[in-house]
């Protein structure tokens, strides 16, 4: 139930109004602990929650025409994200392991996203100066995306265990 709760936070956190200069999404956090915590059958409804997030930001939000195949780089993220999750985390969290799930998921959604934008748009010249341009401008937003999922999972992950810790519960018998 927890994973699907942080699903809710992930999806609201990019429909409600915030200023351009927050850049904050629940996105990256969740899916790493709904990898962590769920199984691969229940990977489709985060997958499809996050799809109608997509189209109704671009349709009604944007106010663009939706255009499937401009997502598609996208929702493979998301589904890697949730593989990184389950691969990293679901048999054992550790700090180290949700730390390295925190750099792996915004990197790889930064180097693919922007390597995306770059090959298939017409915004950055089809240059190795155009890529790296490319790459400079979406820095702070891969800042607010390491900073945004750090807070998330610290949150998902270590609330439970303070829970435990400070509770006076066994963390054997917690997890039975």
């Amino acid at each position: 139930m927890p994973a699907y709760l942080i699903l809710l936070v992930a999806v609201l956190s990019r429909l409600m109004p915030h200023p351009d200069w927050l850049n904050f999404t629940a996105v990256g956090g969740a899916l790493l602990y709904f990898g962590a915590r769920r199984s691969w059958r229940e990977m489709l409804a985060p997958l499809a929650a996050l799809m109608v997030t997509d189209y109704c930001l671009t349709v009604f939000s944007y106010h663009y025409t939706f255009v499937w195949t401009a997502y598609v780089t996208t929702w493979a993220w998301y589904v890697g994200a949730m593989a990184l999750g389950h691969i990293l985390l679901h048999a054992r969290t550790t700090f180290v392991r949700v730390a390295a799930g925190v750099v792996l998921g915004p990197t790889s959604f930064f180097v693919l996203s922007n390597y995306a934008v770059w090959a298939g748009g017409i915004m950055y010249p089809h240059t190795l100066a155009g890529l790296g341009t490319c790459y400079l401008a979406a820095i702070p937003f891969y800042r607010n995306d390491v900073a945004s999922t750090a807070i998330v999972a610290a949150l998902a992950f270590g609330v439970p265990v303070l829970v435990r810790r400070y509770s006076g519960v066994p963390a054997a018998q917690a997890s039975a």
